[in-house]
């Protein structure tokens, strides 16, 4: 199975923000970014493994700044790292300024997603070989996140969380 780079799963979607999308500030509400982030995700697992995918878990969210009303968002994600089956999806949120059409960062996201055949079981997906700094750092952070959830899961020992380790020696 042969690799492939980050940048050939990247998935840019941008959408305005809409009254109905909004809570009583007139800021996006929480859900409706989480959900256009697993639709970015899901295309940029799937662009990736080339085959079907379902959302595993929701690593890590930060909702650093509100998104008001009117806004135009764009959300980017792609691949940061694969496993045997796993994929972990790294997700930005851009939110563009009205005057001046600058975008700056206002939240991000961890996804974990899992490529499944037509039965729904698991496959497996190609690896990931990083290009970029960012990439870099985000494929070895990935590693770290992943030992930390199986520990915190039961299902490896501290001891064999060797990456994780290393942080703290």
């Amino acid at each position: 199975m042969e690799s492939r780079t980050p940048s050939e799963s990247k998935t840019i979607l941008t959408d305005l923000v809409l009254p109905s999308e909004t809570n009583p500030l007139n800021n996006l509400f929480g859900g409706e970014l989480l959900a256009r982030m697993d639709r970015a995700a899901s295309i940029a697992a799937r662009r990736h493994s080339r085959r079907i995918v379902v959302t595993a878990s929701v690593n890590h969210v930060a909702f650093n700044k509100m998104i008001p009303l009117g806004s135009v968002v764009t959300v980017e994600a792609k691949i940061s790292r694969a496993f045997k089956t796993s994929m972990e999806i790294f997700i930005d949120v851009w939110v563009e300024d009205r005057e001046s059409g600058i975008c700056s960062k206002a939240n991000e996201a961890i996804y974990t997603f899992v490529a499944v055949d037509e039965q729904g079981q698991p496959v497996p997906v190609p690896q990931v070989v990083p290009e970029s700094a960012q990439e870099k750092e985000r494929y070895d952070a990935a590693l770290r996140r992943k030992q930390l959830s199986l520990v915190l899961a039961g299902k490896i020992k501290p001891s064999e969380a060797t990456e994780l380790k290393a942080l703290f020696t």
